[in-house]
């Protein structure tokens, strides 16, 4: 798929971090950008930026993802390409006992559920209405409609103490990868998706310089904490790279997460 401006897309968790830096990539070829995001005041600010459109949404929610939709189709037409990038994490162990006063206690389900329900529904919810969405597009070249490019994690295969609920999310996102592809097969729409490893977004930046100097040692090479331009780059490839189907890429300076 070439990126120009005949082609709108959507980034979720596009106001900051990893989506931010997906959706100026996007722009900078002309495509049309709307941003899925909770952070009105930075989704404002970055559409203005790039001259997109940004969609105030909470992907957990049926009734604001379609409005979403419907708001960036109203303004650009229907997407060709979905990015996911919208997502939270957490640590926190299964159970634990309190060093102090021997208090066991256990991971929430109610925390283990949201994480579940915005790592991985809120990324299929926003998957399937886009596809629906492509399905009616005339194909391009190849036969193509459309382009996805989901966000997982190397915590998807080797996740960390604490990581349950994120890692579980994680995973879900790359194994539905080729089941989702294999689904829309027929239709010229393919599904990817990036392990990204330890990136310096806004999870990290505020971290004491200590720990971050520590999260880049930590990577083999090059070490040093991931750009979220990097990350941008090969959603492009991804894109644009018509055989890249199915897929599960790591981005990560050949790290290997230890287990804590």
């Amino acid at each position: 798929m070439q990126l120009d401006s005949s082609i709108a897309a959507i980034v979720t968790g596009g106001a900051s971090g990893l989506g931010a830096a997906t959706a100026r990539r996007l722009a900078g070829h002309g495509v049309k950008v709307a941003l899925f995001d909770l952070n009105a005041e930075q989704g404002e600010a970055l559409a203005r930026e790039i001259g997109g459109v940004f969609c105030q949404v909470d992907v957990t929610s049926e009734e604001q993802v379609d409005a979403a939709f419907a708001k960036a189709r109203a303004a650009h037409g229907q997407e060709r390409v979905l990015v996911n990038c919208a997502g939270t994490g957490n640590a926190v162990k299964t159970a634990s006992r309190d060093k102090a006063t021997g208090e066991i206690k256990h991971l929430p389900l109610a925390n283990f559920d949201r994480t579940i329900q915005i790592n991985l529904v809120g990324t299929f919810r926003c998957i399937a209405k886009s596809a629906a969405g492509m399905l009616t597009l005339d194909p391009l070249e190849d036969g193509e409609r459309g382009a996805i490019v989901n966000t997982a994690s190397a915590a998807a295969v080797d996740g960390q103490m604490g990581q349950a609920a994120y890692s579980a999310s994680k995973a879900g996102v790359a194994g539905m990868t080729l089941p989702i592809a294999r689904d829309l097969m027929n239709e010229g729409i393919r599904v990817n998706a990036i392990l990204p490893g330890l990136f310096d977004t806004p999870l990290l930046m505020g971290a004491p310089e200590h720990v971050r100097a520590a999260l880049a040692a930590s990577v083999p090479f090059p070490k040093r904490l991931g750009r979220p331009a990097e990350y941008a780059a090969l959603a492009e490839l991804l894109i644009t790279n018509g055989y890249f189907n199915a897929e599960c890429v790591r981005l990560d300076g050949a790290l290997r997460m230890a287990p804590r």
